[in-house]
């Protein structure tokens, strides 16, 4: 008699990205590990470099929803859990708040999204006694929660130790907007090498006012059209402001410090400059010469700590400084609950040692740009009164209404740029914002 042939069980489709969007998840709300690093890092995850490219954007989407929006569904989970949370079994929670997340902001079936985050704690030792509660709380969320969400604050996804800041420095109105911007998913933007308007129709965006182009379009940025001709490179908005305050740079030599993940390298280069690129990581560094190399070009590359290496001196040096990166929430959602306020000393020292680093760097005559895509005065604007207060060298250049179109608002009173994720609203909110970024410009006597 021949024996039966074993079956292997076909495992529900849309399970396996789930259940990696889970571990990730719990890395980053109970490891702290941060979100680039889960979702770049397949040795972490081997299962999602297997999955199809749809699961893998996905797994993306489904993590960053729930991180910027965990305190609004923490908030309205907990109304329909009457003993909160479950202690022992930490999946419960990470499977109501995927299961919600579809259920309130993805264009995803109500019933799918409650059979797989009930799989989810099927599958997990601790949490399998809990499927009925999954199940009752969830098809509670596709009744109820919609209206719910539509009655609370959207402060309720920004830290509280955030949002005070916020409003000490830019007032109640201010805070609110940024928190506002912070809970929608941001365009992609693009810098472009030339003909943005021909760009622009090709990707089905617009030309912002300065000058890059803006897109909602979703997927792989690869299967673009131009990015095997390396006609453009990823870079937001705000973020491609700091290497123009330079102006012609055509034939100067300029040091990127920080240079990764290289868009300003890219545009200084692109410009004409004769760039050295600075960063202490050598794995960054390959990406950067990688981009460098798809977009036709070149940029001496090193790999040494900025604020020792000895170097120049150079015509202009662009300090893109390691910072607590607040501004950037709206595109790292895990940001705002990874770090905390005793985190900023230690960046201001670090920050204040690469001003100083730059300052020796420059030749008599030179330019500094300095830029953070924070959005604490510490690590921006003070830190220059700072620099200023201890450099009798050092003088600031501000930076001109008519410097760059579309530019005027995001000037302080000093000539320094603020920019603020809630500036450029936008019908769509998806085409709206940019990162909150500051940036200033120095010359050395």
């Amino acid at each position: 008699m021949t024996p039966a042939r074993r079956i292997a069980p076909v495992e529900v489709p849309g399970l396996a990205a789930r259940r990696i969007a889970a571990d990730i998840l719990d890395n980053v709300l109970r490891r702290h590990r941060p979100l680039d690093a889960e979702l770049d890092g397949a040795e972490q995850h081997p299962g999602l470099v297997a999955l199809a490219d749809r699961d893998r954007a996905l797994v993306r989407k489904l993590v960053a929803t729930v991180l910027r929006r965990i305190g609004t569904l923490r908030h309205l989970l907990g109304k329909f859990l009457e003993s909160g949370f479950p202690k022992d079994a930490p999946r419960v929670e990470t499977a109501l708040l995927i299961g919600a997340a579809q259920i309130l902001f993805l264009d995803v079936p109500d019933h799918a999204a409650v059979d797989l985050s009930v799989r989810l704690v099927q599958a997990d030792r601790r949490a399998a006694k809990y499927p009925g509660l999954i199940n009752a709380v969830l098809r509670r969320a596709a009744r109820e929660g919609k209206d719910l969400v539509a009655t609370l604050d959207p402060v309720l996804d920004t830290p509280q130790w955030l949002f005070a800041r916020w409003q000490t420095n830019y007032g109640l109105e201010a805070a609110r907007a940024i928190a506002l911007a912070h809970s929608h998913e941001p365009p992609l933007d693009l810098t472009v090498k030339a003909d943005p308007e021909s760009w622009a129709q090709r990707l089905r965006g617009r030309v912002l006012p300065t000058g890059s182009i803006r897109t909602a379009t979703q997927g792989q940025v690869a299967l673009l059209p131009g990015y095997h001709e390396g006609a453009w490179w990823v870079q937001d908005a705000a973020a491609a402001l700091p290497a123009r305050l330079f102006g012609d740079v055509a034939g100067k030599s300029v040091a990127d410090l920080c240079a990764a993940p290289g868009g300003k390298t890219a545009q200084l280069a692109h410009a004409g400059a004769r760039v050295t690129a600075v960063d202490r990581s050598t794995n960054r560094l390959v990406r950067v010469r990688d981009n460098l190399m798809r977009l036709g070009l070149s940029a001496h590359m090193v790999a040494a700590d900025a604020t020792e290496w000895q170097g120049g001196p150079f015509d202009a040096v662009l300090v893109d400084a390691p910072c607590s990166s607040t501004g950037t929430i709206r595109r790292h959602p895990d940001v705002g609950w990874l770090k905390s306020e005793a985190d900023l000393a230690q960046l201001i020292g670090l920050q204040h040692r690469l001003l100083d680093r730059a300052v020796a760097l420059t030749k008599p005559g030179g330019q500094i740009i300095y830029c953070v895509c924070s959005l604490e005065p510490e690590e921006g604007e003070q830190q220059i009164e700072a620099l200023l207060a201890r450099e009798p060298g050092i003088r600031r250049r501000p930076i001109g209404q008519d410097e760059i179109p579309g530019t005027a608002e995001f000037l302080n009173a000093t000539g320094d740029l603020r920019t603020l994720p809630s500036h450029w609203p936008d019908l769509d909110p998806r085409m709206g914002g940019l990162d909150g970024f500051f940036a200033a410009r120095l010359e050395r006597i």
